[in-house]
């Protein structure tokens, strides 16, 4: 099961206290996995493999604009958060997911996992994504992007349909007057830190995030790396709903990639109250067991080990 809220608006330094406390309660068995979906304000996080260097704007400039910076222990480069971008921390016990094969689901697998349920979302708005080899993340293809302005694409000859998440080999872009053609350009960020099996930290996925903030930065290290937003990519007159349905909508794909039952929970509160009664369900394995009266009577008083 995948127990999933959406939080609205959390301030980093609370979203890293919330993620290490639901840890804890993962790894003693009294939650299942949890998925907090929520939006930040502006914050820059440097993961544990990150150049301080890709930070292009400098403390006074970040701290005239409120963005503050993080470092942190999940894997990857420098990432932005802020308003109008969705966030996930999948807190799940790699253990009980299945990976390929019917094993266990290890790290990589379960990046591959996250990046398709990002890749289904986008589907769902009618946005195309997939991803680029080499890299991490969910990409909209070169020339493939909904907004660009005269250009068609066209399937070539021999074209070979393959699974979502690969790219599709034949296809071929035409430009019109005026048309502007796009690099591939990222819509969503993964990294995650995974300890004793239990994952934290998770993804950022741009809805309506103001793209400029971007430019603070060298987005995961990369140099010419553009990036895009839902916003962005739909269709023009499509509307996107509030970020609140597209966390439902996100929650969703992750319930059906990792073939869990997805259950939403109202607050951190209640699921602090779920953690709380499983205790009282199922008191620790090393509580010591006790001969009932009734048997040490029968037993005339004498005591013996249990199970001796």
């Amino acid at each position: 099961m995948i127990q999933y809220l959406y939080l609205g608006r959390v301030d980093y330094g609370e979203g890293l206290r919330l993620q290490a406390e639901i840890a804890g309660l993962v790894a003693e068995g009294r939650l299942k996995n949890v998925l907090l979906l929520l939006e930040h304000p502006a914050v820059l996080t440097l993961g544990r493999n990150g150049d301080r260097a890709n930070v292009l704007a400098s403390d006074a400039l970040l701290a005239a604009r409120g963005v503050t910076v993080h470092e942190i222990n999940r894997g990857g480069d420098v990432t932005y958060h802020g308003p109008g971008q969705l966030v996930g921390y999948p807190i799940f016990d790699l253990r009980t997911l299945k990976g390929p094969g019917g094993g266990r689901m290890g790290p990589v697998d379960f990046v591959r996992g996250m990046e398709e349920a990002l890749i289904r979302l986008c589907a769902g708005f009618g946005v195309r994504a997939g991803r680029v080899a080499g890299l991490t993340g969910v990409w909209i293809e070169q020339g493939i992007g909904n907004r660009e302005q005269g250009i068609e694409v066209h399937e070539g000859a021999g074209t070979e349909r393959q699974g979502p998440g690969t790219r599709d080999e034949g296809l071929e872009a035409y430009e019109g007057i005026g048309t502007e053609v796009f690099p591939e350009r990222k819509i969503g960020a993964i990294g995650i830190h995974v300890a004793k099996g239990i994952t934290s930290h998770g993804f950022a996925f741009n809805v309506t995030t103001d793209l400029k903030d971007f430019d603070l930065i060298v987005p995961c290290g990369i140099k010419d790396h553009a990036v895009t937003s839902l916003e962005r990519e739909v269709a023009a007159g499509v509307k996107l709903p509030g970020l609140e349905a597209v966390a439902h909508g996100a929650a969703r794909q992750f319930g059906m990639v990792f073939e869990e039952r997805v259950l939403a929970v109202e607050s951190v509160e209640a699921l602090r109250a779920m953690a709380a009664e499983t205790a009282r369900e199922f008191p620790a394995e090393d509580t010591p067991m006790r001969v009932p009266k009734e048997v040490e009577r029968l037993r005339g008083g004498a005591e013996r080990p249990v199970g001796a």
